[in-house]
């Protein structure tokens, strides 16, 4: 049986290793703590005390990098977008860069997949986004990997749109719409999904065949 004296020793070696890892690690495991409750527990019903526990450092070290949990959440905001840019980006690098319907469905593949996987985390991080700031710089940076894409095959000839943003933005808004519809239906297998909008986005974008 392991003894009170035994537990409390555990503990505080635990904190001590903790205390000696790198600002970004202790930061990393403040937020995966926070991530991990937010979800099981939600926002309001998680403490700050909480998320020190969940992580194994102090109360005091929570401060030393987070003033209140909003902004921890507005890092885990930085951190889903990074991780969803890098894991499309590597999804559309598969591809030759000449394929541009390829890559279009790359990016889709990578999108639904990634959204699909991590709805619950989405949720959390952008539970605030009320209408009027539907615009953020996460989604900006979205779009802009998009615009990259769709500008691609529209100097290749393969696409045509007379505004670049405005496609980028039917793209993503229509892929978070049948995603979050296949939410609802009770599915998180994204290849329906990934079907459906590669015909509907090729043949909205498709540039128009030359007449003979």
């Amino acid at each position: 049986m392991i003894g009170k004296r035994q537990v409390v020793a555990t503990r505080s070696a635990a904190q001590r290793w903790r205390r000696t890892q790198p600002a970004e690690v202790r930061v990393d495991d403040l937020m995966s703590a926070a991530a991990a409750l937010f979800i099981e527990k939600g926002i309001e019903a998680t403490t700050i005390d909480d998320i020190a526990a969940r992580a194994g450092v102090a109360k005091g070290t929570f401060y030393h990098y987070f003033a209140t949990k909003a902004d921890v959440i507005i890092a885990l905001r930085t951190r889903f977008t990074q991780d969803f840019l890098a894991r499309v980006a590597a999804a559309i690098a598969e591809r030759a860069a000449d394929d541009h319907p390829g890559r279009l469905s790359a990016w889709l593949r990578g999108a639904i997949g990634t959204y699909l996987a991590n709805v619950e985390l989405h949720d959390v991080v952008f539970h605030d986004f009320p209408h009027h700031r539907r615009q953020s710089q996460e989604k900006d940076d979205v779009i802009a990997q998009i615009v990259a894409l769709l500008e691609d095959g529209r100097t290749a000839g393969v696409w045509a749109f007379p505004d670049a943003r405005s496609a980028a933005l039917i793209v993503f808004d229509g892929m978070h719409a049948v995603a979050d519809d296949a939410i609802v239906a009770g599915t998180r297998d994204p290849e329906p999904s990934c079907r459906l909008l590669e015909e509907m986005f090729t043949r909205m974008l498709a540039a128009p065949r030359p007449r003979s």
